[in-house]
């Protein structure tokens, strides 16, 4: 199921059940595993590690060294989990000394023109838009809709079940559970279709909203909300427990309302 013209270096470990179409280019130092789809004019280069079950459509490139003036050809890796869907000209770079590899997770859909730079950890089940752009050591947690042509800045942490805005500059750390907008992006809400159609219960989705009332809505500074919170029975839910732990880890900074 190998094209004729395609090429695929001797070396390259390639599973069982995979489609390489035509022009297709795979380099030494790459790992493919079962089940995939490499569709037309894919190139996946040195360390590569692809799962298995993944659809890679035309254009992509996988594994190219980073655009990172402080990288010094070391060896990385870019690795991709299980059945993902990427699609048209998206680019995943390799990882630097920093981390050492950039990873995408499991269950994911990078749509056309998403860039995924050095030492970025994208997490599983996530959407990402139409040439939205992750800068170098970007985090993503799972289940995250990023919306297109998003820009997210450098070391940036983007939490679970959030939603960014088309269009949106993303400078600051987006919180778990929160809809985010605007240039910069801001606080615009909790993401409650998202929640009610993940069957979040009805008390879970009150306490997160409560929650971000007492950041956001009620005059306190961060430190202020999060020592009030911690004195609320919203504290009880996990939920709650997982932004403030967010907040508390953040290093940039979470966004403003």
């Amino acid at each position: 199921m190998i094209s004729p013209l395609a090429y695929v270096d001797p070396s390259a470990q390639i599973g069982q059940n995979v489609e390489i179409g035509a022009f297709c280019y795979i380099d030494s130092n790459v790992v493919i595993g079962d089940n995939n789809v490499l569709m037309p004019h894919v190139t996946v280069l040195s360390g590569s590690r692809i799962g298995n079950g993944n659809q890679i459509f035309p254009g992509a490139v996988i594994g190219a060294i980073p655009q990172d003036l402080k990288f010094r050809g070391e060896e990385t890796t870019a690795e991709i989990g299980d059945n993902n869907r990427i699609r048209e000209n998206v680019t995943i770079n390799r990882g630097t000394a920093s981390k050492g590899k950039t990873v995408v997770g499991s269950n994911n859909l990078l749509m056309e023109g998403v860039h995924v730079a050095h030492d970025c950890f994208i997490g599983n089940y996530n959407i990402i838009g139409n040439h939205t752009k992750f800068a170098g050591e970007v985090v993503v947690d799972d289940h995250a809709t990023i919306s297109a042509v998003v820009l997210i800045h450098q070391f940036s942490h983007i939490g679970s079940y959030v939603m960014i805005q088309g269009g949106s500059p993303c400078t600051k750390d987006i919180p778990p559970f929160v809809m985010a907008g605007r240039n910069p992006a801001t606080y615009q809400g909790i993401n409650i279709v998202r929640l009610r159609r993940e069957n979040f219960s009805a008390e879970r989705i009150e306490a997160i909203h409560e929650c971000y009332r007492m950041i956001y809505l009620r005059g306190m500074n961060v430190s202020q909300a999060i020592a009030a919170i911690k004195q609320d029975k919203i504290y009880d839910c996990d939920d709650v427990k997982h932004i403030v732990a967010f907040i508390e880890s953040s290093q940039r900074g979470i966004i403003k309302d």
